[in-house]
């Protein structure tokens, strides 16, 4: 019997629940705007009106109100305490310039990428081939060497010494100057403009061009690859082209494509700094190239055997 009464007594009591509140919005409704805020607003007297006020709580007094700002109070962090005080124009690293990012502080370097033996038909040459630089991220002076030593005789070698500047995140302009040396012929005095990076998926390449006295010009092309098959064993080929513009018969150049080098060399990477290797590299010659190669007792296309080291700090 008394659950019988409780659940007959709770609909009741929801109904008249209900009822209450819909006659009380009904009253709202019948009311004016003034009598409404009476009725809504806080009792009269009450601390958020003075006696008398009805209605909604007027607006604070934007001349009341203390906003943010203002000298800072005596014991404040100083703003240069996360830099123990140096300024962009002070401090033991500064010298005179300011703080300096790592990519405005200057670096030298060296890189052998080719130091090596190499035996072809019974005879045996040294080469080499590397380059040394001084200077930031985006202006750096550049020192390059490649050359041959055989029979005790330095031949074919080129010195450039060139100013690199960055122009994008991978890429480098150079402008300088070259010169070639030989055991036979004259030397060649150059001037130099060319630019080297990194091609999409890795791929090294360099292309420069040069002007020389009599009208001479030359454009020189190469390019590398690094294939990881592990961690530290990695298959580098390579290849390099040569072009002149005008027959240097002196140095037993013709005009037109003038040589092709292309290479193959496996190096087992002790560290990143050093890493000896063999391979085998072959040359060729062409056009009036090969016709004084060939008048001179030398061969037209050649491949040799290598073994070397290549290594940088």
């Amino acid at each position: 019997m008394l659950a019988m009464a409780l659940a007959t007594a709770a609909p009741v009591a929801l109904a008249a629940e209900a009822k209450a509140m819909s006659d009380d919005h009904a009253g709202h409704i019948g009311m004016t705007a003034a009598e409404q805020k009476d009725t809504l607003g806080p009792p009269k007297g009450s601390p958020a009106f003075p006696e008398g006020q009805k209605g909604m709580a007027p607006p604070m007094d934007p001349g009341s109100m203390k906003m943010q700002g203002g000298s800072a109070p005596p014991d404040a962090r100083d703003p240069n305490a996360y830099s123990n005080g140096y300024t962009r124009s002070s401090g033991p690293y500064a010298l005179g310039y300011g703080l300096k990012l790592a990519d405005q502080k200057a670096f030298a370097g060296l890189l052998v990428d080719r130091l090596e033996w190499s035996r072809s038909d019974g005879s045996s040459a040294g080469d080499y081939d590397g380059m040394a630089w001084y200077g930031t991220s985006y202006n750096r002076a550049i020192l390059k060497g490649e050359g041959e030593i055989a029979g005790g005789k330095l031949r074919d070698a080129r010195t450039e010494l060139l100013w690199g500047h960055a122009v994008s995140a991978y890429w480098d302009t150079q402008v300088g100057l070259r010169v070639d040396s030989a055991s036979e012929g004259p030397n060649r005095n150059w001037l130099a403009f060319g630019v080297q990076g990194l091609a999409p998926y890795w791929f090294e390449l360099e292309a420069t061009a040069y002007v020389g006295d009599q009208g001479r010009t030359a454009l020189r092309l190469s390019g590398e690859y690094e294939l990881l098959l592990t961690q530290k064993l990695i298959l580098q080929p390579r290849i390099e082209t040569n072009l002149y513009g005008k027959t240097d018969v002196a140095n037993g150049i013709g005009s037109g494509l003038s040589d092709i080098e292309a290479g193959l060399r496996l190096r087992y990477e002790f560290s990143r700094q050093f890493a000896p290797y063999v391979g085998v590299s072959w040359s060729g010659k062409f056009g009036r190239t090969a016709d004084f190669a060939a008048a001179a007792g030398q061969d037209r296309r050649d491949t040799r055997f290598v073994a070397g080291v290549r290594f940088w700090f």
